[in-house]
């Protein structure tokens, strides 16, 4: 638990430090120390974000939340002058969100926040009040832990705005991929070093960032662990968790990504990869090939009673239990009957036939009904949140689907590197167009001009 728990603050720290005091006071206190007449320093601005400001107590308790989480392996960080550009510039491109997402009107409701902390607390098989306690207990505030959600939602939510409109799929692209001499199926385990060129880098930039990659690929190869070199030389969003990218299907990869990987074995590394947005050095840890994709489906029917102005929900209910005599008890015909008075307009012309379909398809309280239910049994009246249900389990069939799985899986995977590309050149041309200035000369990166930081 404490782990887990040392991991989601170590997270949010990163995302949004203006709010970051979830450390114990004891580790990471929230102002500097007094100085030998006793009076305490002043907190200075390390980084000037267009209208906002990174203050140096907002940076010192991001790294102390790094260095927190990396306690029994700090082998692993970098020296600590690196580490402190790393999470400076995570901080920047945070800051740099969270102000366009308020300029766009973003906004994330309390109820929105709530269910956040209740699946937070979820994954970690805990309740709301206990995931309270263990934020409280490790010194923290539950009130900036709930804003922190937040600012996370609203990322996320800005992401969704700006991939929305410009990503679509064709099943023209699905079949092109899928027929492909390039296609690939099967899934591997990445990590990766990515070392970003800035919008419209010229060629200097870039010379630079392959100078930097092949640094990260020679340390690699003089025997440094690769989830070190991650934390020291990329610059991903995920470099300080070893820039592991987890299991991906071989069809999301960029097709040049993909032929190079599929020529390695596991524990292999690949050379420095030009991409769109920099350079990339991948490390294949593991690969498993597709399987068979077997589903078992439902074929089932329903009638639906949904209360109404001109029904309450105690007469919904009756008029179901009605129903459901009239079924079970007096032989009368389902179909009919769903035809005459479900309130379904999918399935009630065809006599409340929802066809076939997959468990989970008509949602967890169906699903749940269905999976207790015996072929051609008939449901007790249940309630959902559409209504008052009767259901009539009317068989089940073991489907290949792995033809369709495979489209859906290849519609995802289009789709999801269109989005991250769209989202990637979004957040390099806010970065480009934004005026970033670095005030503390140590922090600035060694390809910055010495004056450093105005429109960076």
């Amino acid at each position: 638990m404490k782990q887990i728990i040392a991991s989601l603050l170590l997270a949010l720290a990163i995302l949004v430090p203006a709010h970051a005091q979830l450390l114990n006071p004891a580790a990471a206190p929230t102002t500097q120390p007094a100085n030998a007449s006793g009076l305490q320093p002043i907190d200075r601005i390390v980084a000037v974000v267009n209208d906002d400001v990174i203050l140096q107590s907002e940076l010192n308790e991001a790294v102390r939340a790094v260095q927190q989480q990396y306690a029994s392996q700090p082998g692993q960080l970098p020296p600590l002058d690196v580490l402190q550009k790393q999470v400076l510039d995570r901080l920047i491109l945070m800051r740099l969100q969270i102000q366009k997402a308020q300029d766009q009107g973003v906004h994330v409701s309390d109820a929105d926040v709530d269910k956040a902390v209740a699946a937070v607390a979820e994954q970690n098989k805990i309740t709301p009040e206990q995931l309270r306690a263990e934020v409280e207990r490790n010194g923290g505030s539950f009130a900036q832990f709930r804003q922190q959600l937040a600012d996370q939602l609203t990322v996320q939510r800005l992401h969704e705005n700006v991939v929305h409109d410009q990503v679509s799929v064709t099943d023209s692209e699905i079949d092109n991929l899928l027929s492909s001499p390039s296609y690939k199926a099967g899934e591997v385990h990445l990590a990766h070093i990515q070392i970003s060129t800035p919008s419209g880098a010229d060629a200097a930039a870039i010379k630079a960032a392959q100078a930097k990659a092949e640094q990260a690929l020679a340390a690699i190869k003089g025997g440094m662990d690769f989830h070190a070199a991650a934390i020291r030389y990329s610059d991903a969003p995920d470099a300080l968790d070893g820039g592991d990218l987890g299991w991906r299907r071989m069809d999301e990869l960029p097709a040049a990504f993909a032929d190079t990987i599929a020529s390695m074995k596991p524990g292999d590394v690949s050379p420095a990869l030009r991409g769109p947005t920099g350079f990339h050095i991948l490390k294949l840890i593991g690969q498993r090939a597709p399987n068979k994709q077997m589903v078992t489906e439902f074929h089932a029917r329903q009638i639906l009673i949904k209360p109404s102005e001109l029904m309450t929900p105690a007469q919904a209910q009756q008029k179901a239990e009605d129903l459901y005599n009239r079924i079970v008890n007096k032989h009368e015909d389902f179909a009919k009957l769903a035809k005459e008075n479900s309130d379904d307009p999918t399935t009630a012309n065809a006599g409340g036939d929802m066809g076939w379909f997959k468990q989970q398809d008509w949602g967890a309280t169906i699903a749940a009904q269905l999976g207790a239910l015996k072929d051609n049994q008939v449901s007790q009246p249940f309630q959902s949140e559409a209504g008052w249900h009767i259901l009539q389990r009317l068989g089940t069939r073991q489907s290949d689907l792995t033809n369709q799985i495979a489209r859906d899986q290849a519609r995802q995977a289009i789709g999801s590197r269109k989005a991250e590309q769209v989202y990637d050149d979004y957040l390099r041309d806010l970065r480009s167009n934004a005026y970033i200035h670095i005030l503390v000369p140590e922090l600035r990166d060694a390809s910055e001009p010495s004056a450093a930081g105005a429109a960076s």
